[in-house]
């Protein structure tokens, strides 16, 4: 009678195998968490997007479109938790901060927790390009001061029509908060998509 012999792994080998499943896991976990979250600021961004066009078509119902029309007009038709002047954000993607103290508007703590920004420049007319716009914080603070870090704003634009649009999507000549916009070389945040 012989006896079987039994093979395994060494010890050495044990160890090999779990020092690379560490290495690999090190680099895995932060970009998982990192697409998570931006999914988390897009899903944000888009309820946030379907309510401004949702408001601004309850607003039609009993009021017409006028040059003088603000973003706070449309804020009794907003589902947002209060309104905030002294908080910074973080601004658009390629811009740094943004301040809630801003003549005849301020900012909506939204339920998401993103804090949405508007101000009370007009919409100064109704042609096609004319726009209010909309700076969107998915996280609500202030990460830090750069130009490009994560949890950067997106930028909203709202023409008299009723489109909505991103800032990397607005319109030639678009005219909103008293500066002319076309299809921008700043570029949507990496996290937001349509």
């Amino acid at each position: 009678m012989s006896k079987a012999v039994m093979h395994g792994f060494t010890l050495a080998e044990l160890l090999i195998s779990l020092a690379i499943l560490a290495v690999i896991v090190t680099f895995t976990i932060p970009k998982i968490l990192q697409a998570q979250q931006g999914q988390q600021y897009n899903a944000a961004a888009k309820e946030v997007a379907g309510m401004i066009s949702a408001a601004f078509q309850q607003y039609r119902l009993s009021n017409q479109v006028t040059a003088s029309m603000v973003a706070g007009d449309l804020t009794p038709y907003f589902n947002y938790v209060a309104v905030d002047t002294t908080r910074t954000i973080d601004n658009k993607y390629g811009s740094t901060t943004s301040s809630c103290n801003v003549s005849g508007g301020g900012c909506l703590i939204m339920h998401n927790g993103g804090v949405l920004r508007y101000n009370g420049s007009t919409l100064a007319g109704t042609s096609t390009t004319n726009a209010l716009e909309f700076i969107f914080d998915p996280d609500g603070v202030q990460t830090d001061s750069t130009t490009d870090s994560p949890g950067k704003s997106v930028n909203f634009f709202l023409y008299s029509t009723g489109m909505l649009t991103s800032r990397e999507n607005t319109l030639p000549n678009t005219a909103a908060s008293g500066n002319t916009y076309g299809p921008s070389s700043i570029a949507d945040p990496p996290w937001f998509s349509w």
